[in-house]
């Protein structure tokens, strides 16, 4: 069948749908990012260029790259290499060493994907080393060429970069910058990290061998472009099977995006977050409910998606306590009315409580001491109250310095939603004072 045919060709709506499932879920899943992020040219060039010193000239440098998540600073790093490895000589020379400081949380581990990921646990075997910086240099001189003069150049991308600075003595930042400042092996450091303050962290002596070189990516988006972003990933691409049907959807989609309702709700999620893993998740939301039914994604189908994703789960928590655990939940917020945010103890919690039930003439509520303690711990345990920060371990449990991490409004909201709320618990939780 030619391809003009096979685009006129009307499928049954059933498959239809099962192709825009197939087609769209892999763009949400796979995160297909574009191959290069948007208004950050003059950073791109900047890194290329320093880069290519390394991997063509033999320079060291180092670099950071700085921004919030989901600002590109991956998707940067990455269009700069695939542009890189097209050149035949960077492709020949460069070596790259990829590491996460969620990953190797130590430098022993550091080094060991090191080793692994240059390919020397050979020629390491069982030798011994002295310390870090031994390690390494063999490591560096083991890449060297044939001549024994030249070594080959190695990127180091180090990601989650705050979090190396948490390694004991900074050991791994302090030999990576040193070699990169020393002319032992030509080497390029580039950190990645979200942490505008992250120089602070570094200790005296490894920040007196960095470059100071810091790029800086901030989302430049505005809200017609975070539609077009929106309209581009919910359209079908011309080679659908069935063309009538692929222009009838894409037509959907750009009416879904000029819609008010829509529009309020996608300007919430863009006030929010501008990156794509927030925006795949969801369009994803939106995409299952599509159906034989409901063969297009409705305004009402975005709303419930956007409730679900900016659903509060500490309020959802809420719903699922025991009544005894809301009341000293709301014993804790008068408390919080009363001193102003100032720490409490589970006997002021329990002391609010017994106010309360002191007003009531049957005793309902009425709980032994045991009791009111395991309900204590089990909010603890659910992360609704922690700790003060300096409070003693070595305090009895009854008096340790607590603080409620819920606010006035989450609290009302999951009393209006608690299924058969007692009326008098919701009164005494909206009255000023206990």
């Amino acid at each position: 069948m030619s391809k003009r045919k096979a685009k006129d060709a009307h499928l049954p709506i059933g498959e239809c749908i099962s192709q825009v499932h197939q087609i769209l879920r892999k763009r949400f899943c796979h995160q297909q990012l574009p191959v290069k992020p948007e208004g950050v040219e003059a950073q791109h060039k900047h890194l290329a260029e320093l880069l290519k010193r390394t991997a063509v000239h033999g320079e060291s440098n180092s670099v950071l790259i700085v921004g919030p998540r989901g600002a590109g600073k991956t998707m940067l790093l990455r269009s700069v290499l695939r542009e890189l490895s097209q050149e035949t000589e960077v492709q020949k020379n460069l070596l790259q060493v990829h590491l996460n400081g969620l990953l190797q949380t130590d430098d022993r581990i550091a080094l060991k994907e090191i080793t692994r990921q240059l390919q020397l646990e050979n020629v390491v075997g069982d030798k011994v080393f002295g310390s870090f910086a031994e390690n390494l240099t063999f490591l560096l001189d083991a890449l060297k060429k044939g001549d024994r003069s030249s070594s080959r150049p190695v990127l180091f991308v180090l990601d989650e970069f705050d979090l190396f600075a948490q390694h004991k003595n900074q050991t791994l930042l302090y030999n990576l910058f040193d070699v990169s400042q020393s002319a032992q092996a030509p080497v390029a450091v580039v950190g990645l990290t979200c942490r505008l303050d992250v120089l602070e962290l570094l200790e005296k002596r490894v920040k007196s061998r960095f470059s100071h070189r810091q790029m800086y990516l901030l989302s430049k988006l505005t809200f017609p472009q975070y539609l077009e972003r929106i309209r581009d990933q919910l359209s079908l691409p011309d080679d659908f099977p069935d063309g009538k049907f692929a222009q009838e959807w894409n037509a959907a989609v750009t009416t879904l995006c000029e819609d008010k309702s829509a529009e309020e709700v996608l300007q919430r999620h863009f006030n929010s977050s501008t990156d794509f893993r927030s925006l795949h998740m969801l369009l994803m939301l939106c995409l299952s409910r599509v159906s034989v039914a409901r063969p297009s994604i409705t305004p009402t189908d975005l709303l419930d998606a956007s409730r679900f994703c900016l659903a509060d789960a500490n309020a959802n928590m809420l719903h699922g306590l025991s009544i005894l655990e809301l009341c000293l939940i709301i014993a804790m917020k008068h408390l919080n009315d009363v001193y102003e945010g100032e720490p409490f103890n589970l006997q002021m919690v329990h002391n609010e409580f017994k106010k309360f039930l002191q007003r009531k003439s049957n005793s309902m509520y009425n709980f032994e001491q045991p009791i009111i303690m395991k309900a204590f711990e089990h909010l603890q345990q659910l992360e609704l109250i922690r700790p003060a920060d300096g409070a003693s371990a070595k305090t009895q449990r009854e008096f340790q310095l607590m603080r409620l991490m819920l606010d006035h409004s989450q609290i009302m909201e999951a009393l209006q939603k608690y299924p058969q709320c007692p009326t008098d618990v919701k009164q005494w939780a909206t009255s000023a004072f206990a």
